[in-house]
Formats: C-alpha cells, structure tokens, sequence
C-alpha cells in the first residue's frame, strides 16, 4: 500500500465550493486545512464534510469570523478520515484562497 500527499486548493473562494473530494477507491486524511482572507473586509468562512455513503453533510466550522490580512487553521493536529467519495466543501462571505493538505491511502 502506497501514501500519497496532496495540496488541494482553491482560490477566491465566494460561495460555497469543493476543495478535495476523495477518489472512488482511496481513503484520504486531511491534515491540514487553511483559510485565508484576501479581501479588505472581514470575512466568514465554513468548511463541511459530504458523507457521500450517509447521504449527510457535517460542519467542521460555521460562519467563523476571519479579520482582514487574516488566516484560519479549521484543521491543525487532529485529522479527519474521508472515506472513498466524500467531499470537503468551503463556504466563504468574501474572497478566500483555501489551502488543504491530505494523504491519500492507495488502496491495492
């Protein structure tokens, strides 16, 4: 079995947007999770979980406030497992660049 780490990132992030969906046949771990204010406004940003096999989405983050010149970890430390297909999305109030690390498990 072989690990592969990825960045995941999206830039000027206005509305609700995928970041990484997991492939269909590996397990992924997010690592790290960075949201980054680039407007001249404070912001708010989310960052939720798509159980694609539950048919549920989880917030990580609500409507967090980010002041401007600004960056939020939501994810530093702990880890969180996405299962084949799951999605991470962000939601922003304003222009966010969003940055993610995750180790993708290729499964044999």
């Amino acid at each position: 079995m072989a690990n592969d780490f990825k960045n995941a990132q999206n830039v000027g992030v206005t509305s609700q947007a995928t970041v990484y969906a997991a492939p269909a046949s590996k397990t992924s771990i997010i690592l790290e999770l960075d949201i980054s204010n680039t407007t001249a406004a404070a912001v708010t940003a989310s960052a939720e979980i798509v159980d694609t096999s539950a048919s549920t989405d989880a917030f990580i983050i609500k409507d967090a406030p980010i002041p401007v010149g600004s960056s939020l970890q939501v994810i530093s430390g702990q880890k969180i497992i996405l299962e084949p297909t799951d999605v991470l999305k962000v939601t922003a109030s304003g222009a966010c660049d969003v940055i993610c690390s995750i180790l993708e498990d290729v499964n044999s």
